[in-house]
């Protein structure tokens, strides 16, 4: 009988809220990407480092966007992308790198698995694109 409850559900079903994960060391990119998502209506979460972002999806985490920043410490961007990647983490993953107008850093970040690659700093009309198309809108 618990397909009572989800068939009532689905006439008042609110559209889905964009959940996203951002992955950057420096304090100041993860509110300023914090601000970005919540102006747009979406809720994120932060992890400091790749490594965060890999014990949390092995700890049953998922997104809907990961926000990866390239450069940092204990697991960097291209790192963390491919091992999420062979997770079969199937999240859209979106590198944000000061170094996307450098061709061969730019490569390598989107072979690992990244479905995007922005230039910081990040903004909402560079984002507001991807989200739309992730969102089906």
């Amino acid at each position: 009988m618990a397909t009572e409850g989800t068939e009532k559900t689905k006439s008042t079903e609110v559209k889905k809220k964009l959940n996203v994960l951002i992955v950057d060391d420096d304090p100041l990119n993860c509110r300023l990407h914090e601000m970005i998502i919540k102006t747009i209506g979406g809720i994120s979460q932060t992890a400091k480092n790749g490594e965060e972002a890999v014990i949390l999806h092995r700890g049953g985490a998922s997104f809907d966007l990961i926000l990866m920043d390239k450069e940092m410490p204990e697991r960097d961007g291209v790192s963390t992308t491919k091992k999420l990647r062979e997770m079969k983490v199937t999240s859209m993953i979106v590198g944000v790198t000061s170094l996307a107008d450098q061709e061969e850093e730019r490569k390598a970040f989107m072979e690992a698995g990244l479905n995007h690659c922005l230039e910081k700093p990040l903004t909402k009309a560079k984002i507001l694109p991807l989200i739309n198309h992730l969102l089906g809108a």
